[in-house]
């Protein structure tokens, strides 16, 4: 039994690593490639290791092509997506987790109903929305539409949590004459860290990743974030493979960062999160 207990997680471990690996090696030819100059992109055979590394394609992927201003756009709209989402979709978690009100359970199957609508159906509705309340080629126009589209879920995802914290902690609260308020900020949310990690987690990494409907309504490239700017700046300069490399390598740090800082509290939040509700 030992024996085979022992083979069987031999098994697992390398079949890990083997998925590990396979998921790694675009990342690592990425940051090979960035580090190469234009004479050594396409050598044959590929060498991950380059033979005269440079740091050269960094420095003229942060100042060619207002790259920092296109930067600045997207923790603009991603900041402040994450912070409007996680104030929002807090409230309203805690709202269906603890209050009680006529079609309160009709509401909620309503949030749960948006979630099954795909993303595309949706372009040509936000479309006419946001161009009816001037929102086109504006940043804050794209706030207000990720907003949307993460409130459901994150609402979704933060009331299971808010149903798993304890009521008597609220009942002491309000024998010591705290209102919900009170309640909500000094007794759910400091309990809640692990699911507000998660929430803040997807709803950066949506914001900073999306391209459709930003490439949709964003008109002026000064307005652009990463995602529309890399793809420009691909077509600018499509054959100097180690600038655009490394261009996307600036865009990604970010989200490796907010990964890092949280991801103790991630998978606690997502497991407790997805079970409850």
């Amino acid at each position: 039994m030992r024996k085979q207990k022992f083979l069987l997680k031999t098994v697992v471990y390398v079949l890990l690593l083997l998925g590990a690996t396979i998921t790694t090696i675009p990342f690592l030819y990425m940051v090979s490639t960035s580090l190469k100059g234009q004479t050594y992109v396409f050598e044959v055979p590929p060498k991950f290791i380059p033979t005269d590394p440079t740091l050269q394609n960094f420095s003229d992927a942060w100042n060619s092509n207002n790259f920092q201003g296109y930067f600045m756009n997207s923790v603009f709209v991603s900041v402040l997506t994450t912070v409007i989402v996680l104030i929002s979709s807090s409230m309203l978690a805690f709202a269906f987790a603890r209050f009680h009100f006529r079609g309160k359970r009709f509401l909620f199957m309503i949030i749960l109903l948006t979630l099954m609508i795909p993303g595309m159906m949706l372009i040509i509705p936000q479309f006419i929305l946001a161009k009816n309340l001037g929102l086109l080629n504006n940043l804050w126009g794209l706030v207000f539409v990720y907003v949307a589209m993460n409130i459901a879920v994150n609402t979704f995802l933060l009331r299971g949590f808010f149903e798993g914290i304890p009521r008597e902690l609220e009942d002491a609260t309000r024998i010591d004459g705290g209102g919900f308020f009170t309640i909500f900020f000094k007794v759910v949310l400091p309990l809640s860290k692990p699911a507000l990690a998660t929430v803040a987690i997807f709803t950066f990494l949506f914001g900073w990743d999306e391209f459709v409907w930003a490439v949709i309504s964003i008109n002026e490239p000064e307005k652009y974030t990463l995602p529309v700017a890399i793809a420009t700046f691909h077509g600018a300069h499509q054959t100097q493979w180690g600038l655009v490399f490394a261009a996307s390598l600036f865009a990604i740090f970010p989200v490796i960062l907010a990964f890092v800082l949280l991801q103790k509290h991630f998978i606690k939040g997502l497991t407790a999160g997805s079970v409850k509700g």
